[in-house]
């Protein structure tokens, strides 16, 4: 990582400290607070000392001193607690809006631009990358200003008292952080190879994990055991990197500052025997002088022997904030958010000379136009790659568009999205579940959905045959543990009924589904959208003989309009597909009979 990278990612992660000065500043004052505790330790233990071997003082006379160190060390004990509690809590309200401008910018990028990395690596993001900055925060930035105060004020003391003492501690202090700087400057280097490989790993082993029963079907288990051994070497060799680099700062660190003490110790030591003479004003080297000094010496490198250990906490958030600086600044064109309220009634989309475009700038749909009349169902066929999915995405404001589309007479750029987005209904092909109960994946949340309302939903769906027996409060998983296919969908057909949005979006609803689960789906939906505004997506043509118009696409266009009597008349892509459809349906029924 170049100079001026690695400075503009501190810049950025000091910014964000601002989030939190206030704990930030708690924290630093308590430990200033703590260092003034300290000096009078150190005055008390000293003085005690100095009195019971020098002036052969009565213990019974030092009683208050005893008590005094009682005070001062529980004193000092509570000010590293608070200011414990202090750092954490920065470090976690930083953390947390961070994640959330993490998250914003995935709602304003929308499905499209997050399905081009593995979720994996967008968890990797959004959790251990965000963790990792904890200690910076927490720790790092606090023992920044301390490591400025503590000595300052200790140096403060230590001067008036002897000043060849002062003068080895400020002479010697700058060894530490030169040695930590030339230490740790590939710490970052190494962290951010660390997150990278992180990141491939998780995306690989979240997606294996997917396409489990995939991989066991095509006997590919042995060599994806095979990729992710590899992967999983590369991790471990980047991480034992980063730890090697820690250790030997940690290592340099203690070497310096206990050559230091050594000194300091040392120059006492020769100045009590009378081989030094110097540094005492005249007025020689005492007890007390000396085991003030001595005592405090440790505590006088020991800020900057905290700062050398959080500088690897540093290196790694800086590491850490690479990529997510990255992705926060991505410049990507993405759908503004209008302000314009959606007129209430039945939905109507009108598209003319319509363009959609990827997040990067690439054309997806060019120059299509169309009529979604309301309260009318509307079907998009057309081979996989044709521009289905990039157009419904522009409907959805999740794709940039040129031209015009219209949500009952407002341009789309213009509306509110999440309040467009309110009205929409919508059934995919693999129905997301939440780990959750029934209920909760019903109602998402929402507080005010009614008991009522939701048994309405759930008998209009056909998925009260099996929610009648598991109950409301049977709990599944996020990948649908627990339910078959047909019954998931038909939950989330009930969901969506719930939801009660003007317009339905129906995007492979029936796929993998056996032939009950699909007749009862169709009478759920039949029944459902009946009186909104209908778009469905699919590769069974059979099953549009009803819907009033079919849109057919084909290399990001569409090239025939229509309803399924006109369609199958004219000669065209429908037309082939509609006899490669029956083609495949006969032979499915030859196989069977046989």
């Amino acid at each position: 990582m170049d100079t001026t990278k690695q400075r503009n990612l501190n810049k950025w992660l000091k910014q964000q400290s601002k989030l939190a000065n206030r704990w930030l500043l708690t924290a630093i004052g308590l430990g200033v607070l703590s260092s003034f505790i300290l000096l009078a330790q150190a005055a008390l233990i000293a003085t005690i000392l100095h009195s019971l071997i020098i002036e052969h003082v009565d213990k019974s006379q030092l009683i208050p001193h005893f008590i005094g160190i009682v005070v001062t060390t529980l004193l000092r004990a509570g000010c590293s607690w608070a200011r414990e509690v202090a750092g954490f809590r920065c470090g976690e309200q930083i953390r947390v809006v961070i994640r959330q401008q993490i998250l914003d910018k995935l709602e304003s990028l929308g499905p499209a631009y997050i399905k081009g990395k593995p979720a994996g690596a967008w968890a990797t993001l959004l959790l251990e990358q965000v963790d990792d900055m904890q200690d910076f925060f927490a720790r790092y930035l606090p023992q920044m200003s301390l490591s400025v105060f503590v000595p300052l004020i200790i140096l403060v003391v230590v001067f008036p008292v002897n000043w060849a003492a002062g003068l080895i501690f400020v002479i010697t202090a700058p060894l530490v952080p030169i040695f930590m700087a030339l230490v740790g400057r590939k710490a970052a280097d190494a962290n951010r190879k660390n997150f990278k490989a992180l990141q491939r790993l998780s995306g690989h082993f979240y997606d294996r994990l997917q396409a489990m029963s995939t991989i066991r079907l095509f006997n590919r288990t042995a060599h994806e055991a095979d990729v992710m051994r590899g992967a999983s070497e590369v991790f471990r060799k980047r991480t034992m990197d980063v730890l090697r680099i820690a250790f030997l700062s940690s290592a340099v660190l203690e070497f310096f500052t206990s050559i230091s003490i050594a000194i300091t110790a040392v120059y006492f030591g020769f100045s009590f025997i009378g081989e030094l003479n110097f540094g005492h004003y005249g007025a020689g080297v005492t007890l007390f002088a000396g085991l003030f000094i001595l005592i405090l010496a440790p505590e006088f490198y020991q800020p900057l022997r905290d700062l050398g250990t959080f500088y690897h906490a540093k290196q790694q958030a800086v590491g850490a904030a690479e990529s997510i600086v990255e992705f926060l600044d991505t410049d990507v064109e993405a759908m503004p958010q209008g302000t314009s309220e959606l007129p209430s009634g039945p939905v109507t989309i009108e598209a003319d000379d319509v363009s959609v475009f990827s997040p990067e700038g690439k054309a997806l749909v060019s120059h299509v136009s169309f009529v979604l009349h309301a309260q009318q169902r509307t079907a998009i066929v057309g081979p996989s790659g044709a521009g289905k999915t990039s157009l419904v995405n522009a409907i959805l404001g999740f794709l940039p568009y040129q031209g015009s589309l219209k949500i009952n007479g407002i341009e789309l750029r213009d509306l509110h999205l999440n309040q467009w987005r309110d009205n929409i209904s919508w059934v995919g092909q693999n129905p997301m579940l939440l780990h959750g109960s029934i209920m909760q994946n019903l109602t998402l949340g929402n507080e005010h959905t009614t008991q009522e309302r939701v048994e309405q939903a759930i008998k209009q769906a056909h998925a009260d045959e099996f929610i009648d027996k598991l109950g409301l409060d049977h709990p599944i998983s996020d990948r649908s543990s627990g339910l078959s296919v047909g019954q998931a969908q038909r939950l989330a057909v009930a969901r969506a009924i719930i939801q009660n949005g003007q317009f339905w979006l129906l995007d492979e609803p029936t796929a993998s589904l056996d032939a009950r689960s699909e007749k009862l789906l169709w009478q759920g939906l039949e029944s459902a959208t009946s009186d909104a505004t209908t778009l469905m997506i699919t590769h069974q043509l059979s099953e549009l003989t009803s819907v009033e118009q079919i849109l057919v696409m084909e290399n990001g266009q569409i090239t025939q309009q229509g309803s399924f009597k006109e369609l199958a008349q004219q000669t065209g892509l429908f037309k082939h597909l509609l006899d490669a459809n029956q083609a495949l349906t006969q032979a499915n029924k030859e196989n069977l009979d046989a």
